[in-house]
């Protein structure tokens, strides 16, 4: 019988963390007049930083200064972290404590550097849930391609079509959707629409709805 894994997103699944990126480039955008900052951010949630990188510059121009802003908005957000903790999303611990109960294989496939993924994990007190845990700087494809989840399943030993993923954005969706999972969505900054209702097996409101289901059929 092939065994059953639940892979995670990390930022904005995990981790309250997308307003806090898009608040530090907005403080950005203030700071140097960059128009629409906002949206062009948003356009990037759910992606490397290589991705994140071309939809700036396809936004802005290939003349966009983009590592100087975002080293900027990165030490932004980090001072935050630092004064406050990354806020968990409602019902991470709980959910990440009945897999762990029940033996269900735990991965995580995020589009963030892997030692930033590691350290905010060990920091939140996180990181033993996890078997596997695979960062965005591992493969040169970024979400929405199906890569980062097809290399999580690969390093769990878990056929994708045995495998949920726990999604916030549109672009991890996809590319669950892609991998051959079966996508669950919890909407963070960016609304559940009819694509991502087609593609997902469920969608709901926060973490303690998935362990509910979970428990319905795991």
């Amino acid at each position: 019988m092939k065994k059953t894994v639940v892979i995670f997103d990390m930022d904005g699944t995990i981790f309250d963390s997308e307003q806090l990126v898009l608040d530090s480039w907005e403080r950005i955008g203030e700071k140097y007049g960059i128009a629409d900052v906002r949206q062009a951010l948003t356009d990037c949630i759910g992606v490397n930083i290589q991705k994140t990188k071309e939809i700036v510059h396809a936004h802005y121009g290939k003349d966009f200064e983009f590592e100087k802003y975002r080293k900027e908005a990165s030490a932004l957000f980090h001072e935050y972290v630092r004064e406050n903790g990354l806020p968990l999303k409602k019902g991470v611990k709980e959910l990440l404590q009945y897999l762990k109960e029940n033996e269900i294989p735990v991965g995580l496939a995020s589009s963030t550097r892997l030692a930033v993924v590691e350290e905010e994990l060990r920091q939140a007190g996180l990181y033993d849930y996890f078997q596997v845990v695979v960062g965005g700087d591992q493969l040169k494809r970024s979400k929405p391609e199906p890569d980062i989840y097809l290399m999580t399943c690969e390093k769990m030993g878990a056929a994708p079509e045995c495998a949920y993923a726990v999604e916030d954005s549109h672009n991890g969706i996809r590319a669950a959707y892609s991998a051959g999972m079966m996508p669950i969505m919890v909407p963070d900054l960016l609304p559940a629409t009819e694509e991502m209702y087609a593609k997902s097996a469920a969608v709901f409101d926060d973490l303690l709805q998935v362990m509910q289901y979970f428990k319905e059929r795991l």
